[in-house]
C-alpha cells in the first residue's frame, strides 16, 4: 500500500476531523490486548469487552453524527445554491427594471420638456387676439388696402392728366411766345418804314 493510499484511508477514518481515527486506534489496541490476554479472568474479559462495546458505540455515535452533519451540510449547500440562483435571478430582474426605469425617466424628461414648451406656446397664443377678431381686422386692412390702391390709381390718373395739361400749356405758351416775338418783330419793321416815308414830306413843307 502506497503512502498516498494510507493518507486517504486515514482521512476516511478521521471523517470530518472528529477523532474517529483515534477512537479506532484505541479500539484496535483494546482488541489486541483482549486477544493477547486470553488467560485473564472472566471479569477482566468482561471489562475489556465493555470497553470495546463502548468504543464501538462512540464510533457508531460519531458516524451517525458525521452523517447527520454531512446531510445538514448538503442541505445547507443546496439551500445556499438555490438562494444564490434566486439572488442572481433577482439581480437580473432588478437590472432589467433599472434599465426600464432609466428609459422611462428619459422619456419622462422628454415629455416634461415638451409640456413646458407647449405651455409657453399656449401662453404666447393666449396673448394673441382670437381668430374671429384677427379675421375682422384682416378684412378691415384688406378694405383699407383696396381703398388705398384705388386712391393711388386715381392720383396716378390725375397726375397723368396734369402732365398732359402741362404739356398743352407748355406748347401753347411756346407758340404764344413765338407769335409775340413775330408780332414784335413785325411792329418794329413797320415803324421804321413809317419813319422813312414821313421824312421827305417834312423837308418839302419846310421849303
Amino acid at each position: 500500500m502506497s503512502e498516498e493510499d494510507v493518507i486517504k484511508r486515514r482521512l476516511i477514518f478521521d471523517g470530518d476531523g472528529t477523532g474517529e481515527d483515534r477512537r479506532l486506534n484505541v479500539m484496535m489496541k483494546i482488541i489486541s490486548k483482549w486477544i493477547n490476554t486470553a488467560d485473564e479472568s472472566e471479569e477482566d474479559c468482561q471489562v475489556i469487552s465493555d470497553k470495546i462495546l463502548a468504543q464501538l458505540a462512540l464510533v457508531e455515535h460519531s458516524r451517525h453524527r458525521s452523517e447527520f452533519v454531512r446531510k445538514q451540510t448538503e442541505e445547507q449547500n443546496a439551500k445556499y445554491k438555490a438562494l444564490q440562483a434566486e439572488m442572481e435571478t433577482n439581480i437580473r430582474i432588478k437590472k432589467r427594471e433599472i434599465s426600464t426605469q432609466k428609459d422611462e425617466l428619459e422619456q419622462a424628461k422628454i415629455i416634461k420638456q415638451n409640456r413646458i414648451q407647449y405651455d409657453l406656446l399656449a401662453k404666447a397664443i393666449a396673448k394673441e387676439p382670437p381668430r374671429t377678431e384677427m379675421n375682422k381686422n384682416l378684412k378691415v386692412l384688406q378694405k383699407e388696402l383696396a381703398e388705398l390702391a384705388s386712391e393711388k390709381k386715381q392720383l396716378e390718373n390725375k397726375l397723368d392728366s396734369r402732365k398732359k395739361q402741362f404739356n398743352v400749356l407748355s406748347t401753347s405758351a411756346n407758340c404764344l411766345a413765338e407769335q409775340l416775338a413775330n408780332d414784335t418783330k413785325e411792329n418794329s419793321l413797320g415803324n421804321k418804314s413809317k419813319i422813312v416815308t414821313v421824312a421827305p414830306e417834312a423837308e418839302l413843307m419846310s421849303e
